[in-house]
C-alpha cells in the first residue's frame, strides 16, 4: 500500500492565499454579464426556433419533430425568463415597501 503526501492530492487540498473579497462594483459587473448572457441564450433559442419553422414552411429538408423540439425549448426558456423577471420585480417592490 502506497502512502502519498497530502500535497499530492491536488490544488483543492493545497493551502492558498486568501483572496480579496470582490467589491460591489465587481459583483454588479459579473451579475450584469451573467444576466446579459442568459438573455442572449433565450434570444438564440427563439431565433433558432423561428429559422427552423421558416424552413419547414418553405418545404426545406427539416424534420417536424426537430422543429417542435426547438419551439418547445424556446417556449420553456422564455417562460422561465418571464418567471424570473416577475420574481425580481416582486422582490424590488417588496424592498421599496420597507420602512426606512
Amino acid at each position: 500500500m502506497a502512502i502519498h503526501s497530502i500535497m499530492a492530492m491536488g490544488p483543492a487540498m493545497t493551502p492558498s492565499t486568501p483572496k480579496a473579497a470582490p467589491t460591489s462594483f465587481d459583483s454588479q459587473q459579473k451579475f450584469g454579464t451573467y444576466l446579459k448572457e442568459a438573455i442572449q441564450e433565450v434570444n438564440t433559442a427563439q431565433v433558432q426556433s423561428d429559422v427552423m419553422t421558416d424552413k419547414l414552411v418553405r418545404g426545406e429538408d427539416v424534420d417536424l419533430h426537430n422543429v417542435m423540439i426547438a419551439a418547445q425549448k424556446a417556449s420553456v426558456a422564455l417562460s422561465a425568463t418571464m418567471e424570473v423577471r416577475n420574481k425580481v420585480v416582486e422582490a424590488y417592490q417588496e424592498v421599496m415597501r420597507m420602512p426606512v
